[in-house]
């Protein structure tokens, strides 16, 4: 099994899909919904996206019924991308290789688009035409909450603070259990509901959350060692921005070795959470990668 084609695959599928979500026959707003694409269709292995899909598949449920909540997830994380790039926020002029959004639009474009596109993502969890409409209400409740002040709001305002003062390390892990955590475990979720698992107690839906939670976080103590050690021209985002910026991270509190472990323990409870099922492969190999 090659993790990086199925992870192609599946951002094929839902680059098809989303770019048909990003469209307006209306010359007036074509500005914003422009600025909308460049940002949302501007690459990336669409991690989040792939989770919804591959927990549907995990859980026995349809693409058809999948997609729409992995165009709703990547529309809502290519909004927080807008923003957090945006001078009053972390102020980064190159994303993904490529100019930010109010590089090349100016901020109030970009502003804008970074709304209509959290705005979007939530109309198309709420409008999934293949699911009973109380679990798109349900679905959609749960991705409006991970999403805002409980969530990835909440974890980015502490974030902000925190470049004022250094944190503790239980304050840390709540930060990026919001930032960055929150839309991974809301993809896991959608992947559930997409399936037809309609609540988060069921225990399925409670294990996918275990397992995102685990992956999330190993994702940002990587990311935390990539931004002190890594190649900013591999990366496509400049590197050393945290030290910069008087951000805390995980290096503030362990050595780049003691990281690798620590990532390599929550990948360890993240995969334990979904061995039990048939299927789990996929997940398991994109855990460890």
């Amino acid at each position: 099994m090659e993790i990086e084609k199925i992870l192609s695959k599946d951002a094929a599928l839902v680059n098809d899909a989303l770019a048909n979500c990003l469209k307006t026959t209306d010359e007036r707003t074509a500005l914003l919904y422009e600025a909308m694409r460049y940002s949302a269709m501007s690459g990336g292995k669409r991690i989040r996206p792939f989770l919804v899909l591959e927990f549907c598949r995990l859980f026995g449920g349809e693409m058809r019924a999948a997609l729409p909540f992995a165009c709703a997830i990547e529309c809502v994380h290519a909004s927080s991308l807008i923003h957090d790039d945006m001078p009053c926020m972390d102020d980064d002029t190159l994303r993904r290789g490529k100019p930010t959004n109010h590089v090349v639009y100016g901020e109030d474009i970009a502003l804008l688009a970074g709304d209509a596109l959290i705005t979007r993502g939530y109309e198309l969890a709420a409008r999934n035409p293949y699911l009973p409409p109380e679990t798109t209400l349900a679905a959609t409740a749960m991705l409006l909450r991970e999403a805002g002040a409980e969530g990835m709001m909440g974890g980015q305002q502490i974030d902000l603070v925190c470049e004022k003062k250094k944190a503790d390390f239980d304050t840390l892990l709540a930060m990026h259990a919001k930032k960055t955590g929150a839309l991974i475990r809301a993809s896991a979720q959608l992947g559930c509901y997409a399936a037809g698992i309609a609540s988060e107690t069921d225990p399925r839906a409670q294990d996918a959350a275990t397992y995102a939670e685990g992956v999330g976080l190993a994702f940002q103590i990587e990311d935390d060692i990539l931004d002190a050690v890594g190649d900013a021209a591999l990366l496509g985002k400049k590197t050393h921005m945290d030290d910069a910026r008087g951000k805390t991270t995980f290096l503030g509190f362990m050595s780049v070795e003691e990281a690798h472990d620590y990532a390599r323990q929550v990948t360890e409870k993240a995969v334990s959470a979904i061995k039990k099922y048939d299927g789990h492969e996929v997940l398991t190999e994109f855990a460890l990668y």
